[in-house]
């Protein structure tokens, strides 16, 4: 015997479960209905796993040279040879240097096949600084100069994609790392400003008025002319992690500030005060929590400016400097017409900066919709 579903009992249950479901869910809701931002949340997910395993998913070294292979252009994956399958291969490489120019021209060579093979053996490397490996997503079997370059190489030889991929773990994590530490202080700054007032309030607005009024370019320039040259590059790596979020607090600081002064005498607050709750207490656990869905969608629109950030200063020679490897550092090699003309592979890391800065914009579009609590 069949039962037929009430539609009003259907639309009931849905209500009441929409009523009783916490704010987070209901973000997550509406952020699903948000197809790009759904879609530009798993770009960001696929880079960050590729940035993690930067070691096993680079198929070479990103620092081994092969001056043999300077300007290599990008290798084309086959899967035929003479009209049979043969799965993914490259063809090998043939050398050829203009007698008018002097310039090196590669060409494929039909007569070497290279299969692509699948967890390869290759260069050694320390995978996360603990265990000494050697394993390789892909590779190809051959001699000691035989190599798969899927994004070509640059004037040292070099695989532009392992150096990429590489380059984006410094990038993206210099992104996360600068952003935490500007919300720590913005969010703490605010917070104060906003809870005590008065003196207090009036000192923290001109600190971030100041900070505001900073010249940037300038500097930059006098960092980078103070900061000497055989300082470790992890040091300067933090250095600049930590600049730019010293620089990028004071938005978040006036945001949090006012979100504070608009509910700090809501009865909420004022009964968590008259319970004996202290301040830090409220603060965490009564005022933050309301503007929870305000700061992820903030971190996701400041993490690509904290990005460009980085990489403008080491495209300009003013941040990272080899031998750190990063998007920015990587994009200094085509500044001149000269390369762009003869390599323009080179403008590869571009297109994975336009990439991730596309994808944190949409994210944060999709963050910031869900969280608007008159979002239908």
């Amino acid at each position: 015997m069949s039962t037929l579903s009430d539609p009003q009992t259907e639309d009931n249950t849905a209500q009441l479960t929409v009523d009783t479901a916490k704010p987070l869910t209901l973000m997550w809701w509406r952020f699903k209905q948000h197809r790009l931002a759904l879609w530009s949340l798993y770009v960001i997910g696929f880079l960050y796993f590729v940035a993690a395993f930067a070691e096993f998913l680079a198929p070479y070294d990103p620092f081994k040279h092969s001056r043999l292979h300077a300007f290599v252009p990008p290798q084309q994956v086959h899967l035929f040879h003479e009209g049979e399958f043969k799965g993914p291969f490259v063809y090998g490489l043939d050398r050829e240097r203009d007698p008018e120019t002097a310039r090196l021209t590669f060409s494929e060579d039909t007569d070497k096949v290279y299969p692509i093979k699948f967890f390869h053996r290759g260069d050694s490397y320390k995978f996360w600084g603990l265990w000494e490996t050697n394993l390789h997503l892909f590779g190809i079997e051959g001699g000691r100069r035989d190599r798969i370059y899927l994004l070509g190489t640059d004037a040292l030889g070099r695989d532009l994609l392992s150096r990429i991929i590489y380059g984006g773990r410094v990038t993206l994590s210099v992104g996360l790392i600068g952003v935490f530490f500007s919300f720590v202080i913005g969010i703490t700054l605010g917070s104060v400003a906003g809870l005590i007032g008065g003196r207090v309030d009036a000192a923290i607005q001109r600190l971030a008025e100041f900070v505001r009024s900073i010249p940037t370019i300038p500097l930059w320039l006098g960092l980078a002319a103070a900061l000497p040259v055989a300082w470790d590059p992890i040091f300067v790596y933090l250095l600049i992690t930590v600049i730019l979020a010293l620089i990028g607090w004071t938005n978040l600081a006036r945001v949090v500030r006012g979100h504070f002064l608009t509910i700090r005498n809501q009865d909420f607050v004022l009964a968590a005060q008259l319970s004996g709750a202290k301040p830090r207490r409220v603060v965490t656990r009564h005022m933050l929590p309301s503007m929870t869905s305000y700061v992820i969608a903030a971190i996701t629109l400041a993490i690509p400016e904290m990005i460009l950030g980085e990489t403008a200063l080491s495209f300009l020679g003013l941040g990272l400097r080899p031998p750190v490897v990063s998007w920015g550092v990587l994009l200094q090699d085509a500044q001149n017409l000269r390369s762009i003309a003869l390599a323009p592979w080179m403008l590869a890391p571009g297109a994975a900066i336009v990439t991730t800065i596309l994808a944190f914009n949409f994210l944060g579009d999709g963050l910031r919709d869900a969280a608007d609590p008159y979002q239908q």
